[in-house]
């Protein structure tokens, strides 16, 4: 490898204009790309197959109207609503309706009166109900009364046809002894007799019709009133239900309106979001404040603010100490925008492919500036001491991209493994993230070995002034009495002890290491959406701001309306029954009646540990639900997302820190050639990473020092964090360890007694390294007051983490224990001697074969 860059740095030096113009069409071509085919970013985080995304694709079938995304808007009036204000909103919610995107927007002062006047809608619907019913139990009785005179004439009838029977059996028998005249009165009168009676049974059918009608209607208006009150019922029911839930204040200063987007991704539309915006402050009635919440007016236009530019500065000021020229300080900075602006354009066009959230571009950008600035620091440190020992110009140039450069590209690789190891925690997202940030960093390697000597060439000897020419000889020495290096030898326990304490106190937070994903109070608290999340947080309750969707599936359709409705609140006054629920509101029922929606307001605020408490209890008492009921339950929304994806990253941290402590053993192992070193740098970088993790948790969750870093309101830690965290301090920490340790490894092999070693190969490396790490922790700093709140503790962790890791860990920890270890430090078995190839990182075989006399831990 370190031949093939010797050429590549050839090459690139006697081709330099076709280099950097080569460059200049890369950047070109992608900033193009990305101009023309890059999609919004999104702050939405997903996980395919995971149960939440599961029952949010069953509602979205199900129920689409229910399913769409939600963003909530806040009216704020300091002396309460006019009736003119109140009808402006309500005609801006019509406005919000209408439009392309927007499935419906509630009008918060009708949502309110319904639910003002529900209890006395309720007792007035029962007293109405009681006087129905007074009123069935009167026409019961008259019902009862007619039914007692209906059977007295029934016996009053069968009587009087008795009696008839009696006259015409007595008839019959003295009819032979009766004058012709008698019999025929006798018979007229039986005759008349038999017709009062039928006149009087038609009376009475026709009596007993009127009473079987009476009893119909009687019946008829019980099932009504039963109707009604099973509806009064079900009304008293619901309003338990969502007690608690408000549109507008109870001092009517603030009103709370929803928009329900037709959303299908994970995050809403820009031009959606943008057109309800456009409407809400054109349309917006006088003396009312609007704001919106983060999903509405999420805006990732820009990824980085004025804050990031410090720490570029900062990069600048420290290049020009240690190279002392405008010229050649400036060579490290354009290197590292033209990685960055391949790698983000790259990466910006991709994204019309591939979905990416806006934390990915920007981890590229951190660490594509970092490194793209001291990849190229190394490369052109190594060109000026060999112009400074006389080298000529584009031999030096070649030579300083064989070795240095070998080491640039073996120390990036281990970087961009460690990021694109990300894809094996399973997790689309943090992969698509980890692959973006290697890619970048592998453009930032590109740029150093074939840019930076095109510009170097053209630069030629300006890169070093006759002044500082001596300079460079002067401290070129191998004193192994001096430094840093040597002050840690004398009393190596004390500075191992030093680093413990330092770090373990810095660690001790991290225990309480609490994941999550950021919600409204993470947003900056000028914003508005930081306004709407604390405006419903203190006038409708925390939990508003991130109900939890449940989703109940029957084995069956419901046979009808009633059916569903018993059933919804039957689920929902056991889903309201469990602790810390606010209030459940039913809001969807399936066409085919198999499917139900229900929204579960937590008590506190979707990041709180109550919540995530609640989430779980939930979760775990889905299937007793489901079996009590014979429905299956699931559950989703941003809430649920948010701490299923926090749980599943919390369950791939640990499997992620063994691959990567694995994977540092062994590719220490190939460079440094033995059992020992491996072990130390890997304890080392543990420690390092402890005290990253305790200095995130102390102030982004605990609120130590919140003031200084901006920190407004403390909170779990971003839930991808650590394994990002862990990724990139690795690659880093192997960085620093492979040009320290390389150097110390060639002084021991080429005779220097072992001690000696640690320090001679530690002078050659620790200015540039010290440079290096500085130049790191400036740019990584500027962050931690970013745009992109969310990307505040990354920067805040790296920052930190490399602060250690360097000057602590590397530069004090490892010399202090490889003092200690002494020739033990490089002890290596036969046999692994034999099987492990020999990794050239510093070049020095290339260095053997051009015969030069420039010592190769000379960065």
């Amino acid at each position: 490898m370190a031949s093939f860059l010797y050429r590549v740095g050839r090459w690139a030096a006697e081709h330099r204009w076709a280099t950097i113009v080569s460059w200049i069409v890369l950047i070109a071509l992608v900033a193009t790309g990305a101009a023309t085919l890059s999609r919004p970013l999104s702050d939405e985080f997903t996980i395919e197959g995971s149960r939440f995304q599961q029952v949010l694709d069953q509602l979205r079938e199900e129920i689409p109207e229910s399913a769409g995304g939600i963003g909530t808007v806040t009216f704020t009036a300091e002396d309460g609503f006019t009736d003119e204000q109140r009808a402006e909103i309500a005609a801006l919610v019509e406005e919000w309706t209408a439009s392309d995107g927007v499935i419906e927007a509630t009008d918060p002062f009708v949502t309110q009166e319904q639910l003002d006047t529900a209890p006395e809608q309720i007792a007035q619907g029962r007293a109405e109900l009681e006087t129905g019913r007074a009123g069935l139990e009167a026409g019961r009785a008259e019902l009862d009364a007619a039914e007692e005179q209906l059977a007295a004439g029934r016996a009053q009838l069968e009587a009087g046809r008795a009696e008839l029977e009696a006259q015409r059996e007595q008839l019959e028998a003295t009819a032979a002894q009766l004058p012709p005249a008698a019999l025929a009165q006798a018979e007229q009168q039986l005759a008349a007799g038999e017709q009062q009676l039928t006149a009087s049974q038609a009376e009475l059918d026709a009596a007993e019709e009127q009473l079987a009608a009476g009893r119909a209607e009687l019946e008829a208006g019980e099932e009504e009133l039963a109707g009604a009150q099973t509806q009064l019922d079900q009304a008293e029911r619901l309003s338990e239900l969502t007690d608690g839930v408000r549109q507008v204040s109870e001092d009517g200063t603030v009103a709370m309106a929803q928009i329900r987007f037709d959303s299908t991704g994970g995050s809403l539309d820009p031009e959606v979001t943008e057109e309800v915006q456009r409407l809400g402050d054109e349309l917006t009635p006088a003396g009312v404040q609007i704001d919106y919440s983060a999903e509405i007016t999420t805006d990732l236009a820009s990824l980085v603010g004025p804050a990031e530019a410090i720490g570029v500065v900062v990069a600048a000021v420290v290049l020009l100490v240690l190279l002392g020229s405008l010229v050649a300080a400036g060579l490290p900075l354009i290197n590292a925008v033209a990685g960055i602006a391949v790698g983000l354009g790259a990466a910006l066009t991709l994204s019309a492919v591939v979905e990416m959230t806006s934390v990915s571009p920007v981890l590229a950008l951190m660490l594509g500036l970092a490194v793209g600035i001291d990849y190229a620091l190394f490369i052109i440190n190594r060109h000026r001491v060999q112009l400074a020992q006389g080298m000529a110009l584009r031999d030096s140039i070649a030579l300083a991209t064989g070795t240095a450069g070998n080491a640039v590209t073996f120390a990036g690789g281990t970087v961009i493994i460690a990021l694109a190891a990300l894809s094996v925690t399973g997790i689309e997202f943090l992969g698509v993230m980890g692959v973006v940030a290697a890619g970048t960093v592998a453009v930032a390697v590109l740029a150093s070995v074939t840019l930076t000597p095109a510009l170097l060439s053209v630069l030629g000897d300006r890169v070093l002034p006759a002044r500082q020419r001596r300079g460079l000889e002067r401290k070129a020495d191998n004193d192994a009495t001096h430094g840093w290096a040597a002050r840690v030898q004398r009393r190596p326990w004390l500075a191992i002890l030093g680093v413990v304490l330092v770090a373990g106190a810095l660690a001790i937070p991290a225990p309480q290491l609490r994941l999550g994903l950021p919600d409204g109070s993470q947003e900056p608290p000028e914003s508005t959406a930081y306004r709407t999340f604390d405006t419903i947080r203190d006038n409708f309750g925390a939990g508003a701001s991130g109900p939890v969707i449940a989703v109940a599936t029957l084995d069956e359709p419901a046979a009808d309306d009633a059916t569903v409705t018993e059933l919804q609140l039957d689920i929902a006054e056991d889903l309201k029954a469990v602790e810390n629920v606010d209030y459940v509101v039913p809001f969807g029922v399936s066409e085919d009646r198999d499917t139900l929606a229900f929204q579960i307001a937590p008590v506190d605020g979707p990041s709180e540990e109550s919540t995530v408490e609640l989430v779980h209890d939930l979760i775990d008492g889905a299937d007793a639900l489901g079996a009590e009921h014979g429905v299956q339950v699931g559950y989703t929304g941003a809430t649920v997302a948010n701490i299923d994806i926090s749980d599943q990253l919390a369950d791939a941290l640990p499997i992620y820190l063994l691959i990567v402590v694995g994977l540092s053993l062994v590719l220490l192992l190939l460079v440094f050639r033995s059992v020992w070193v491996p072990l130390v740098a890997s304890v080392g970088f543990l420690i390092s990473v402890a005290a990253a993790f305790g200095g995130v948790v102390a102030v982004y969750q605990l609120g130590y020092l919140a003031g200084v870093f901006d920190v407004h309101e403390a909170g779990p830690i971003l839930s991808f964090l650590p394994i990002a965290l862990i990724g990139v301090l690795f690659g880093l920490a192997m960085d620093y360890q492979v040009f320290l340790g390389s150097g110390m490894r060639e002084a021991f092999v080429h005779g220097t007694p072992a001690r000696q070693a640690v320090v001679v190969g530690f002078n050659h490396s620790a200015r540039v390294v010290t440079a290096a790490a500085i130049i790191m922790v400036s740019v990584f700093s500027g962050f931690v007051f970013a745009e992109l709140t969310m990307v505040r503790p990354i920067g805040f962790g790296l920052a930190l983490g490399i602060l250690v890791d360097a000057f602590l860990v590397r530069m004090t920890f490892i010399p202090a224990v490889l003092s200690l270890l002494g020739e033990k430090a490089w002890w290596l078995p036969r046999w692994l001697d034999k099987i492990l190839p020999n990794v050239d990182v510093e070049g020095a075989k290339l260095e053997r074969q051009l015969g030069t006399g420039v010592a190769p831990q000379q960065h």
